[in-house]
């Protein structure tokens, strides 16, 4: 959305959250207090408040209708990187319009399809590509939906539950568990957070072939063959964070520009099989506890916010 005057201006609005989403990654791992503390600053939330270790106000997956503000923006559905909170008051130069013909409940997916969409700009996939995408969570589901719109390519859905096999048909890519995983592949997105994915990623890679890794691991310490295949296959391993856009990118696009694609996108209705459960706001609490602990397992959880 381009930046209106007030915006420039400085200008606030008002804000009733609709729906939330939990990132569970990054989200646990907070939950936990497993952000390393050399990473304090880097991992702050844009609207974050208190500091790590804890206690902290934290998330990014915000979907709410503007009540005050602007004037070309009350009324209008919006997203932004605020966290879980029923009202808020924020500059109006930090708020997305949703296009039309994205519901405002797809919608928390926007920073999800963002960052999956940042990974194919740092390692885009070419026509002909073998790719294999390690990790059928939030991020890895967000990245095989983008490429199965490619032409020509051999995308396959890497994950050790069963149960993703159905996500990925309806994603239309193909599904296997890491072992029966085809290999020979010259890209790798992996996203499972695991020592073990990361290192079954460089597993199957074809000679020359590269990973693109979207995981973030905390306070985990992970450890790689690379006196194995890294070396003998000439094999890459280069990290993808939202945080910043590509640098051959940078000068071409924005960050209001990638977002604005990343909510474009969603209005494919394909994106709704990623959304696995619901909660109320007043049941978060308890919801985080279960997602941080591995006792309620899914895709995305939206959070259902109840007007007052």
């Amino acid at each position: 959305m381009p930046v209106c005057p007030s915006a420039r201006n400085g200008e606030a609005a008002v804000v009733q959250t609709l729906y939330s989403a939990v990132s569970r990654g990054t989200e646990s791992l907070v939950f936990q207090g497993r952000v390393p503390a050399n990473q304090y600053e880097a991992m702050r939330a844009p609207f974050q408040e208190g500091d790590f270790p804890g206690p902290v106000k934290f998330g990014y997956l915000n979907v709410g209708r503007v009540e005050a503000g602007p004037a070309e923006l009350v009324g209008r559905a919006v997203f932004s990187l605020f966290p879980h909170q029923t009202r808020f008051r924020v500059s109006a130069g930090a708020l997305t319009a949703i296009p039309d013909g994205v519901p405002p409940d797809r919608a928390v997916l926007a920073g999800t399809v963002e960052t999956a969409l940042n990974a194919l700009w740092d390692a885009p996939p070419q026509i002909g590509d073998r790719i294999a995408v390690v990790g059928a969570g939030m991020v890895g589901c967000c990245v095989a939906a983008l490429l199965a719109r490619f032409p020509g390519l051999r995308v396959q859905l890497v994950d050790i539950d069963p149960t993703r096999a159905a996500v990925a048909t309806a994603l239309g890519v193909s599904f296997a568990d890491p072992a029966q995983a085809t290999g020979d592949c010259d890209l790798v997105f992996h996203a499972s957070a695991t020592q073990a994915g990361l290192r079954r990623s460089l597993e199957l890679l074809a000679p020359e072939g590269s990973v693109v890794d979207l995981s973030w691991y905390g306070d985990q310490q992970v450890t790689l063959p690379l006196g194995e295949f890294f070396h003998s296959r000439r094999l890459s391993l280069r990290s993808s964070q939202v945080g910043a856009i590509p640098l051959e990118r940078r000068g071409r696009h924005t960050v209001a520009d990638r977002l604005g694609l990343a909510l474009d996108l969603l209005r494919d209705p394909v994106f709704d099989v990623l959304v696995t459960g619901e909660s109320a706001f007043d049941e978060l609490p308890e919801v985080m506890a279960e997602i941080a602990s591995g006792n309620l397992p899914g895709l995305c959880q939206r959070i259902r916010y109840d007007a007052d």
